[in-house]
């Protein structure tokens, strides 16, 4: 599902124009970027939780020519999925 059908669907289904449903999602998406550089925890009951997560630093292998290379560390995010998803999939 592409962003724009995210949109129909958010307008269709709150009964509001599809400018609205767009502004409303880029705004959830940067309350969640915001709230993640903090390195804070956004939970939505019953969906999932998003949160950071740090990767150590580790050795790698360039796969071309087989060379050792150092993979610094570095914090990514994460996303564990509610009780009632996981039960709707």
């Amino acid at each position: 599902m592409t962003k724009a059908e995210i949109v129909s669907k958010m307008a269709e289904g709150a009964g509001i124009t599809k400018a609205a449903a767009s502004k409303a999602l880029e705004a959830f998406i940067e309350a969640v970027k915001s709230a993640l550089k903090k390195e804070e925890k956004v939970t939505l009951v019953g969906f999932g939780t998003f949160s950071v997560a740090k990767r150590k630093a580790r050795k790698g292998r360039n796969p071309r020519t087989g060379k050792e290379i150092k993979i610094p560390a570095r914090s990514v995010p994460k996303f564990t999925p509610g009780k009632s998803l996981r039960e709707a999939v």
